[in-house]
């Protein structure tokens, strides 16, 4: 199985992690080619060597000609992407990032998707680094997507909306439920794009990968700092036999029979949002014959201790267990089908590289049911029949992924 793996010490960016897959080994002359697809005029992709703390590897500057567009909106991004001559898996997966990012910003400012203009990301120099890099992954053409847990750095940021603490709202909630760390290095290190990117391709987030690694790529950023700003890809395998990531995770546990079962939702919605890989209720009978709860939490071992005091915080227990556990997890990525009502994401699960099993997005399903007045279960059965048209199984729209 062939494996890309992002190693997030430093962060990423949109120009870092297009520099990084150059560097893989990704053909500059084809990349650009292909880039022209988009019909879009006035700016120029500049690839150069560059060195950060005696670490070399490539640096990408987009050169922007004056009075360009300085924002755009999600649906002139998509009509961009959709009118251009891309292959429909790269316009797919750029317009899977950009609803991604306008998800993010609609959140933040307490409105809906179709009404946020993006301001530095619908800028040419963004749409192209995540249009490049969407382009570069394709022509790699990995089996799965890793990455480590991501470096946000610290400081401020200069934006559209002034001047921020880092990291970006935007950033902070695109990377819900990912493993974070804050302040090695006094500037932004991931920024909403980079940001974007993880969110939409990396199918999952490991400290320790098990792989052999073939090659590997650093993507310079244009910081300097204390520690080397660089995004550092990874190329290799994983055992044919294996069907994801299968170490470093652990269960914390605690049982409880005095808490307001009001409270379990939140509880449980602040352990997803920390980082958790899940988190769920067994009933219990406990001594007195008491009836309880078991309260399981599955995360990797780097953050258990978080979770286990947002266990002790958030909860009536009085002691949290831990365990070591191995899960082998199927790979997973996000794609866009269309129906007869609108756009689809659809989650396809993978075994050794081929789909397995394809389940719709529900907040996607729910949205078109409420946008065209009909009920859910004719998205579904929309959805479905436009992944048999492609000859992709169908997973029923019960199950979860």
């Amino acid at each position: 199985m062939k494996i890309l793996y992002y190693d997030c010490s430093a962060g990423i960016s949109g120009d870092m992690h297009l520099a990084a897959l150059l560097d893989l080994g990704v053909d500059y002359d084809e990349l650009v080619l292909e880039l022209a697809g988009l019909g879009l005029n006035g700016y120029g992709v500049q690839a150069m060597r560059a060195n950060r703390k005696g670490v070399t590897g490539a640096q990408v500057r987009i050169v922007i000609e004056p009075h360009q567009p300085e924002h755009r909106n999600l649906r002139q991004i998509e009509a961009i992407i959709g009118r251009s001559s891309l292959k429909t898996a790269v316009r797919d997966r750029a317009v899977a990032v950009f609803r991604r990012l306008a998800a993010a910003e609609a959140h933040i400012h307490d409105t809906s998707p179709d009404r946020i203009h993006f301001h530095e990301v619908g800028a040419l120099d963004a749409i192209v680094d995540i249009v490049g890099g969407v382009i570069a992954l394709d022509r790699l053409n990995v089996d799965q997507i890793l990455a480590s847990p991501v470096e946000l750095g610290s400081g401020v940021v200069h934006c559209a909306h002034g001047v921020l603490p880092v990291p970006a709202p935007a950033t902070l909630e695109l990377l819900k439920g990912v493993p974070v760390k804050f302040g090695a290095a006094p500037f932004e290190t991931t920024t909403p794009t980079g940001a974007a990117l993880l969110a939409t391709v990396v199918d999952e987030f490991v400290t320790r990968p098990a792989l052999t690694i073939h090659r590997v790529g650093y993507g310079i950023g244009h910081h300097d700092g204390p520690i080397p700003n660089v995004l550092r890809v990874c190329l290799g395998e994983m055992d044919a036999t294996a069907t994801g990531e299968a170490s470093d995770l652990m269960v914390l546990e605690c049982t409880i029979d005095d808490m307001n079962p009001e409270c379990y939702d939140l509880a449980l919605d602040r352990l997803l949002a920390a980082g958790a890989n899940d988190a769920w209720l067994t009933p219990a009978l406990m001594k007195k014959n008491r009836p309880g709860v078991v309260l399981s939490v599955l995360c990797p071992s780097v953050l258990g201790p978080a979770l286990t005091e947002l266990l002790l915080i958030e909860t009536t227990t009085l002691g949290v267990r831990r365990y070591a556990v191995t899960r082998t997890a199927l790979a997973r990525e996000t794609t866009l089908v269309e129906t007869r009502y609108g756009q689809v994401a659809i989650k396809t699960a993978l075994h050794h590289g081929r789909p397995l099993r394809c389940k719709p997005e529900y907040e996607d399903c729910k949205r078109l049911a409420l946008e065209q007045g009909v009920p859910i279960h004719a998205i579904y059965a929309a959805v479905q029949a436009a992944l048999a048209a492609q000859g992709l199984p169908v997973e029923s729209p019960g199950a979860a992924l």
